[in-house]
């Protein structure tokens, strides 16, 4: 009784990396994650040069810690998080490490990336009154609401956690009135994603 269920288990699992394999949601990752690479390595690259050659970036986040108010940061990070993730995250991770409290700016940041996620699902939803503004966004994001409306939660949590623009998928979500409760479960995995980029960058950061 106990090998039917555990083989019941198994062809379930089966049946379900199949479904995917089969839609092209690995395939879509895989390419996601390719073409966010080249961009990621050219920041990298990009920082250590500017920081070796032109200006210790160090120096730059303690100008900007003591120029700018945590406050105003803060509402400029979630302000991009809830406009379709216009600023990469990264920048104010690197930031949270030299101000006073870094954990907590750090968590502020998550719990803004949250919120802002959840705001871009209700922008979603508001997009489609507007036929207008429906139509704009449905041509420029069809192929990302057409993957939402097959894989639902697994683009949601591949959004949270690898670096595909958060907000984008959540207006996806929104567009098709995918389950809030769905996008509040999957997005806490943002969370998770917010604490191993700060344990990296906070090791790159003095």
């Amino acid at each position: 009784m106990k090998e039917t269920t555990k083989t019941r288990k198994k062809s379930k699992l089966q049946l379900l990396i199949q479904y995917y394999s089969y839609t092209g949601f690995f395939a879509f990752i895989w390419n996601s994650v390719k073409k966010a690479i080249p961009p990621i390595i050219l920041l990298i690259v990009g920082l250590f040069l500017f920081n070796k050659y032109v200006y210790n970036i160090n120096d730059v986040l303690e100008i900007i810690t003591s120029t700018f108010p945590t406050s105003a940061v803060l509402f400029l990070f979630f302000v991009s998080e809830s406009l379709l993730g216009l600023i990469p995250p990264e920048i104010f991770i690197a930031w949270s490490k030299k101000t006073t409290d870094p954990i907590l700016n750090l968590s502020l940041l998550a719990i803004f990336s949250y919120v802002g996620g959840i705001i871009s699902y209700y922008i979603g939803r508001a997009i489609l009154k507007l036929k207008v503004v429906k139509e704009y966004f449905e041509n420029k994001m069809y192929k990302h609401m057409k993957n939402t409306t097959k894989w639902g939660g697994f683009l949601i949590v591949v959004g949270a956690l690898l670096p595909i623009p958060f907000s984008i998928t959540c207006v996806a979500a929104g567009m098709i009135k995918y389950p809030l409760k769905g996008v509040l479960l999957f997005g806490s995995l943002r969370f998770l994603r917010f604490a191993i980029y700060g344990v990296a960058i906070f090791q790159m950061v003095h």
